[in-house]
């Protein structure tokens, strides 16, 4: 590989160029990779907390009845988490910006054959409608393009990114829709602290299938 510096091969079994001394490209995808992953951590580590926080607070809830419950004190309670979530989704945005740097690269590297441009790899995720199915399209392209892979690993493959897409497209929703709920009632309590675990689970499934899928495509380039 010649380095992006001098120009000098850089025999594969090192990193640095031996001219120069600057990192390989490779070393810097695989840098890139890492970040991504440990962030992506964090977000699972927060969503995950999130939920068990939620489920404490369940467990007076169910022990209230309708002659008991206090709706303010409820809804004081619940206050934080909604912020959690806000906070949450804000470190999801930040994560996303590597992790399309963290892509571009990937879809460069990897060598096809491709069904879309690389500018795809951008505007997939903010186009409407098409932000719904071709994100995780390019993903799978990514990851099965970027080695040999049997027809059963090609499949788990896909349920990994599936499953990753589908994750976090409901708890994105779930979240809006803890963030909005209602606490009149015991039962709407009930209800919308059940829709928050919910939404703190998927995000952190999400979370982990994601890094997965960014170990799996990282570690192939790297070594191919």
């Amino acid at each position: 590989m010649p380095c992006a510096l001098c120009g000098d091969i850089i025999p594969t079994e090192v990193d640095r160029c031996p001219a120069c001394g600057a990192w390989a490209r490779r070393r810097d995808f695989r840098a890139v990779g890492v970040a991504v992953f440990m962030l992506l951590g964090f977000n699972a580590f927060v969503a995950l907390g999130s939920g068990i926080s939620l489920l404490r607070l369940a467990r007076p809830l169910h022990g209230a009845t309708h002659d008991s419950y206090d709706a303010a004190a409820t809804g004081k309670a619940l206050a934080p988490y909604a912020d959690v979530f806000t906070i949450g989704t804000i470190m999801a945005a930040v994560t996303g910006l590597l992790y399309l740097t963290w892509l571009w690269r990937a879809f460069h590297q990897s060598p096809g054959p491709h069904r879309h441009h690389r500018a795809w790899v951008l505007l997939g995720w903010f186009l409407p409608v098409v932000n719904l199915w071709l994100p995780p399209r390019m993903v799978y392209e990514v990851w099965v393009n970027s080695g040999r892979y049997r027809t059963a690993e090609r499949q788990a493959a896909g349920l990994v990114v599936v499953g990753w897409w589908a994750c976090a497209l409901l708890g994105l929703v779930l979240g809006r829709v803890f963030a909005h709920g209602s606490v009149e009632t015991l039962a709407d309590a009930r209800l919308d602290v059940h829709v928050g675990v919910a939404a703190a689970a998927f995000q952190a499934l999400a979370a982990a299938l994601c890094m997965a899928t960014v170990f799996q495509i990282t570690r192939i380039q790297i070594t191919r």
